[in-house]
């Protein structure tokens, strides 16, 4: 998918560097673990969807021997009118996250993109995958120097002490415009960037949980497995109890539509968001009354 992908520029300058291996995602997955064995980094650069065709080979040949293989996960999410009800990019996360070895992560805008594609090249201790969106980034600034990111570190973009919204990618934005909402209402809301799905920031979940305030997670991916599923598996194992709720994609097919409009349909909303965070502040502060 040279076209699809955007790898023209890439293909221009190192030509003997990029395979395109046509419709055959089992066999790309294959060889980018061959490549991997013989002390190459290979990034195998595929749309969310199709990346579905290669589950075989993701878990016996890169996962199982826990080979140096990227991922750029392109279509990631929500596509668009054009893209189709089969390429919605939903699935990658519930079906990657329960595998052993894999590292996964999703950037806020293009600048942390770019340090992501450099911190995967770089990573050096099994498959790692860095999940974007299809379209055009947000117009931000880009770093002239590229850094790595610490491995499962979250970045703090808005301090909060009555409720915390964990969420990555495309769904970042409406959660910025939630808080500020709800701040003109005298609710203080937390948003981080858990642009690390697996591993989880360990330290920032014990920090939050230890508090005992209300958590929403917050996904542009189904909700059977995926981020938030992880979230209250950690609450779950470290017997912790606050009150979570998640927000993503319901267990249903997505039909085709523009982004905006399907947000609409299943409430992935910044409307929706306020809702939530205020039930959950009304449910929290219930059950500290009854205590």
């Amino acid at each position: 998918m040279i076209l699809g992908s955007k790898l023209e520029k890439f293909q221009e300058r190192f030509p003997e560097r990029l395979f395109d291996v046509g419709i055959a995602e089992q066999h790309a997955t294959t060889m980018s673990a061959g490549l991997a064995t013989q002390g190459m980094k290979p990034f195998l650069v595929i749309y969310s969807t199709f990346l579905q065709r290669a589950y075989d080979q993701l878990v016996h040949d890169v996962c199982r021997q826990n080979l140096n293989v990227a991922f750029g996960i392109d279509r990631a999410g929500l596509v668009g009118a054009d893209g189709g009800e089969t390429h919605q990019g939903v699935f990658d996360i519930a079906f990657l996250r329960h595998l052993p070895n894999m590292v996964i992560m999703m950037p806020k805008d293009e600048n942390e993109c770019q340090h992501m594609v450099y911190t995967a090249t770089n990573y050096d201790s099994g498959p790692i995958a860095v999940r974007f969106p299809r379209g055009n980034g947000l117009g931000v600034p880009m770093d002239a120097s590229l850094s790595t990111i610490p491995i499962g570190k979250w970045e703090v973009l808005k301090k909060g002490a009555d409720a915390v919204i964990l969420t990555f990618g495309t769904t970042i934005e409406m959660a910025l415009a939630a808080s500020e909402n709800l701040q003109k209402q005298g609710i203080h809301v937390e948003v981080i960037n858990a642009r690390f799905i697996k591993p989880l920031d360990e330290t920032i979940l014990h920090e939050r949980m230890q508090k005992n305030i209300p958590i929403l997670t917050l996904e542009e991916a189904v909700l059977k497995g995926g981020f938030g599923s992880a979230v209250l598996e950690f609450a779950e194992e470290n017997n912790y109890h606050p009150y979570i709720k998640r927000m993503g994609i319901p267990d249903r097919y997505i039909e085709q539509g523009e982004v905006d409009q399907l947000l609409e349909e299943i409430n992935l909303t910044k409307d929706q968001i306020i809702t939530e965070i205020n039930q959950l502040l009304l449910s929290s502060n219930d059950k500290q009354k009854r205590a």
